[in-house]
């Protein structure tokens, strides 16, 4: 009995320890995030790398791009933790992965993105959610990859994921990642300002979101005027909607101000929002996502109009990512194109990729100044 009683009590003296042990880790990890921290400032000046000599024209057709690249991790097999969803019938699904498979396909996913855009060619390219350095994607280099790939073109870079090294999941954890959104050009560029979207704050918001944000480029015209080229990336987990009504508020606000100067503005990206009617247009077996808002002209600030893809109704530009992509079944929408202000003549249409390299399809948009 006494033997009992004090292995029971060494039992529990070595639990007590252990649970300190874990007490201290996890208060430790939780001071280095915090101390990690830090969201990056409003109006930033980003250089253009190899920045092109040709000035813009009026009343000559040019080209546009927007591609969602996801990483390099979105194979359509590929489906994501942070993801869940139900079909029709009621069965719940969750996505499994935090990284992507290997870096082999996260290189393979990499060079099939710029491949599909270099085969547009276009005047213009706009890609989102492109590492610098993450553990998500396995150390590759997706800016540089894209430089390289498309060395005719220059480039600005505006960081928009920034954090430390992030345990979860324990299973397979995130990790750190260094990342941004990517403007090319073929086209001189006389400054770029990356402007600060709202975001969270919260204790754990601030952690898994991006320091969401939007690259405004000023190119010069021939009459004297600028084009303002927006390359843009919404919030897409968001609660109740409140981040992403705050940064169309200031979107709104800042091409007003450009519209009103006489300047003409092309706005550009992943919305995050379903535009164009489409949260019920495509065949599916799944319950649309709590994170679909819609997205209207009515939305936009006087002067402003979203260009809808003349294929808007049978190619979409996102896939839910809960499961693998089945055609049919998983749940798609369209919340990437453009928005132009009204001395823009334009017209678009949704590159129909399958989803192959990432979880978007690229649009492409052609353009005059009036």
């Amino acid at each position: 009995m006494q033997k009992s009683t004090a292995l029971l009590k060494k039992m529990g003296k070595w639990l007590l320890g252990l649970l300190g042990v874990l007490v201290v880790l996890v208060a430790g990890y939780v001071i280095y995030m915090q101390l990690q921290y830090f969201r990056i400032d409003d109006h930033q000046a980003i250089a253009t790398e190899n920045n092109p000599s040709d000035t813009i024209q009026l009343n000559h057709a040019y080209t546009a791009t927007t591609y969602n690249i996801g990483f390099g991790a979105y194979s359509p097999s590929y489906s994501f933790f942070m993801d869940s969803g139900e079909s029709l019938t009621g069965e719940k699904s969750h996505g499994k992965y935090s990284r992507a498979y290997s870096k082999k396909e996260t290189e393979k996913n990499t060079s099939g993105s710029i491949q599909t855009i270099k085969q547009i060619n276009p005047d213009f390219a706009f890609f989102q959610e492109v590492d610098e350095k993450a553990t998500r994607s396995y150390g590759v280099n997706q800016l540089e990859r894209i430089k390289q790939g498309m060395n005719q073109y220059g480039s600005a870079y505006a960081k928009d994921f920034h954090t430390a090294y992030l345990f979860y999941p324990l299973t397979e954890p995130h990790g750190a990642v260094q990342g941004g959104i990517v403007t090319m050009t073929k086209h001189h560029v006389q400054s770029n300002d990356r402007r600060q979207f709202p975001v969270s704050n919260g204790f754990l918001d601030k952690f898994f979101d991006l320091d969401r944000c939007f690259l405004v480029s000023r190119l010069p015209v021939s009459n004297g005027k600028e084009l303002v080229m927006i390359n843009l990336h919404m919030s897409a987990y968001d609660k109740g909607g409140k981040s992403r009504a705050a940064q169309l508020k200031l979107l709104n606000q800042v091409m007003s101000e450009e519209a009103n100067k006489g300047n003409y503005v092309i706005a550009g990206g992943d919305f995050n929002h379903a535009l164009g009617d489409s949260v019920h247009q495509f065949p599916t077996e799944q319950k649309t996502p709590d994170w679909v808002y819609e997205l209207k002209d009515s939305d936009l600030a006087d002067g402003f109009h979203f260009v809808k893809a003349a294929n808007a109704t049978s190619v979409p530009t996102c896939r839910e990512t809960d499961t693998a992509y089945q055609p049919g079944f998983s749940y798609t929408v369209v919340v990437d194109g453009f928005l132009v202000s009204d001395n823009v003549k334009a017209t678009a249409e949704n590159q129909d990729r399958q989803f192959s390299y990432s979880d978007h399809n690229p649009v492409k948009l052609t353009f005059t100044l009036q």
